[in-house]
């Protein structure tokens, strides 16, 4: 696990946190699609390892996903995990993914603990609810995310997406990793895509692997999520399988 020693080092967004910009905000469209390995499908008895080590093989930035218990049938990691990664990787691209009824209660918490991103569900807030809470996450430095669940139309999230840096399409139901993909999710991300920016991000989520990669770029995602394809497979192996999932080749 990674060193305990960087709880607290995150109460304020100074130094390198705040001078890196932002990877999802920054980065001009037509870039290859960035990769983020989820780390709940790593080791987590050798998490900093794991993590040096996918970023090492290509990774552009890592995924946190924050399970409550409640919205999702499981429970994962918190912003002490968070924290740690930050102090371990103080350049690293954290992506956090809540997946909680009161997203609302983790902001700070989050903020706190040097996260970049933060993405919450529409299925948790009013539209309202939503928009001030994505206003109160820029407020703080950080770029924000809108999720939606596999059976959740798209319309809500289409009418938010002004308010947001970027959508998530969810292709599994959220609660573990390993699912298989759903094929469904594709057509709703081609209906989000056309209603983005070139500034806004497409994200994807869920079952995603060598096998389906190129058909998440087709649909339009320039954020592509994989966690068990990444993780479960030998260290040898895991910069040929980012580079897949990115379509850059082995």
């Amino acid at each position: 696990m990674l060193s305990e020693a960087g709880r607290g080092a995150g109460a304020g967004r100074s130094g390198i946190l705040s001078q890196m910009g932002n990877l999802l905000t920054d980065l001009p469209r037509g870039s290859p699609p960035l990769i983020a390995p989820s780390i709940l499908s790593a080791d987590f008895a050798q998490m900093g390892h794991d993590c040096r080590g996918v970023l090492a093989a290509g990774a552009d930035l890592l995924h946190l996903d924050v399970m409550d218990g409640h919205f999702v049938p499981n429970l994962t990691m918190g912003p002490d995990l968070c924290r740690c990664l930050r102090a371990a990787l103080p350049g690293v691209f954290l992506d956090v993914h809540l997946m909680v009824t009161e997203p609302g209660m983790y902001v700070e918490p989050f903020v706190r603990a040097g996260a970049n991103h933060l993405t919450f569900h529409v299925e948790c807030l009013s539209d309202q609810g939503a928009r001030s809470l994505a206003a109160a996450v820029r407020g703080r430095g950080l770029s924000v995310g809108l999720a939606l669940n596999p059976p959740t139309p798209i319309e809500r999230a289409a009418a938010l997406a002004g308010d947001f840096d970027m959508l998530l399409v969810m292709s599994v139901q959220p609660g573990f990793s390993g699912q298989a993909f759903m094929e469904g999710s594709l057509d709703k991300a081609r209906a989000l895509r056309a209603v983005l920016t070139a500034q806004q991000r497409l994200e994807m989520d869920g079952g995603i692997g060598t096998a389906n990669a190129a058909r998440v770029r087709e649909a339009g995602c320039d954020v592509i999520v994989s966690a068990s394809a990444v993780f479960g497979v030998a260290e040898g192996r895991r910069a040929a399988v980012i580079a897949a999932l990115r379509g850059t080749g082995v």
